[in-house]
């Protein structure tokens, strides 16, 4: 009893410490989250210069693109628990080390199966910042007004990095080869590691019972084989093809068996009492859909603007620039439209704004219409945005505060596997596409008659 009296202590201490610098932690953590969001889109850019260079097949480009929030989403509940066992800084902190590795890695690869690899590892690196840096937030922001304002902040980075992302890969592509869009990564790990280390304080869940290792990887596999089997799938497989059926077959049989070991256990890695509430398991799947939209639709677009309408790297960039800085004032304003709507209002009126912006961007062909692209990316942005603003801030203030490390990384698992299924998607549809019309150099961009783009 006074073991467990002390740690609730020490947990209130270091809540209270961090409370102290919260405004601080809030930047740290925010500076970890641009990282992932740089690495997350600074290759849409870049993937015609890789198929030029290292000459790439039609699966290994898609590979390419997509092994990174694949393997991100596949490990997220891993480390997101795993976190709160040994503390939630010190996987943020080896998170940074990996990034930078890998970094340097996918920088140097000089074929695709390196690449690959490299992509791959820095979707372990992903996966070990990403639930750190929102669970941390959830610890440090007790007061739910002031949490609200903080995770505005921080999905605003979030966009900043996918602004920034595509704009900082074009304007090396101008200037360097491909390999310099993974080194920016570098500069900001040898920052954040002395500076996290300083600044961010350490916090645990309640560490009550065993890690439930069996479990994560369990969860880690089923992920895994769920994504690769819509991806084949999206890649326009037979159903009754093996390679297709068994990753779906496997990658499902795995999570239901993780559901029902975490159901028996008495000390489960995940608290799936959580999804008896409406407003946690319906702000889940919003995640997914909205990750879904944004990220696909965000490739399609940049290698649409590179391969139909001829534009340079640097030009693709900044014409996605009014996306990202629309979702940047939804997250900005997120906090005064939750207390004013609610967050079930803003989430049904950010997918409203989505389908009308799809709708819009339907008109485009292969004449550039800049006024129509701008006005359909700007309600894109903001629509996208404002549901994800509202579905995570739900999320997270449902979760009870000793499960935040669980709760942030079956957010950030939806984020990824959204973000994995909307590449799988409408990237492979693409691609199939390209293929068919004999077109290797543009594998992965849409074609005139995709029903997507005209």
């Amino acid at each position: 009893m006074s073991g467990t009296t002390t740690a609730a202590a020490a947990l209130r201490r270091r809540t209270a410490g961090a409370g102290a610098n919260r405004w601080v932690v809030l930047v740290v953590l925010c500076v970890s989250l641009l990282l992932v969001a740089v690495d997350a889109t600074v290759l849409h850019v870049a993937v015609p210069a890789v198929t030029e260079d290292l000459r790439p097949g039609a699966i290994e480009l898609l590979w390419i693109v997509d092994v990174y929030p694949l393997v991100c989403a596949s490990l997220l509940i891993l480390f997101g628990t795993l976190g709160d066992r040994v503390g939630r800084r010190r996987i943020l902190l080896l998170g940074y080390a990996l990034f930078g590795v890998a970094s340097a890695l996918a920088a140097l690869a000089d074929n695709a199966h390196v690449l690959i690899l490299a992509r791959a590892l820095l979707g372990v690196g992903g996966a070990m910042i990403m639930p750190a840096t929102l669970s941390i937030l959830r610890q440090v922001f007790p007061d739910r007004r002031e949490r609200a304002l903080a995770i505005g902040v921080w999905s605003a980075v979030a966009a900043v990095g996918a602004a920034v992302g595509p704009l900082l890969g074009g304007f090396l592509l101008e200037h360097f080869w491909w390999g310099s869009v993974f080194l920016v990564n570098i500069p900001l790990m040898l920052v954040s590691l002395p500076v996290g280390r300083l600044l961010l304080p350490e916090s645990k869940g309640d560490g009550t019972g065993p890690w439930d290792v069996v479990g994560a990887l369990m969860a880690a596999a089923g992920l895994f084989g769920v994504v690769l089997g819509v991806k084949r799938l999206g890649g326009g497989e037979p159903v009754a093809d093996a390679f297709t059926v068994l990753p779906l077959v496997v990658g499902a049989g795995l999570l239901v068996a993780f559901v029902r070991r975490q159901r028996r256990r008495a000390h489960p890695l995940v608290d799936l009492a959580m999804f008896r509430r409406p407003a946690f398991s319906t702000s889940v799947g919003c995640i997914v859909l909205a990750m879904l939209a944004l990220v696909g639709l965000e490739l399609i677009a940049a290698q649409y603007l590179q391969l139909v309408l001829g534009l340079s790297p640097l030009e693709t960039g900044l014409r996605l620039l009014p996306l990202t800085f629309a979702a940047m004032a939804a997250g900005l304003a997120g906090a005064r439209l939750l207390r004013r709507f609610g967050p079930r209002r803003m989430v049904c009126a950010g997918f409203c704004l989505t389908a009308f912006a799809v709708l819009l961007l339907t008109a485009m062909g292969r004449a550039d219409n800049c006024a129509l692209l701008v006005s359909g990316f700007v309600l894109l942005g903001f629509g996208l945005e404002t549901t994800l603003f509202g579905a995570y801030e739900s999320m997270l203030s449902e979760a009870p505060q000793e499960q935040a490390g669980g709760a942030a990384a079956i957010g950030e698992t939806s984020y990824q596997l959204g973000a994995g299924i909307g590449i799988a998607l409408l990237g492979t549809e693409t691609a199939s596409h390209c293929i068919t019309r004999g077109n290797r150099n543009a594998i992965t961009a849409p074609s005139s008659n995709n029903p997507a783009l005209t």
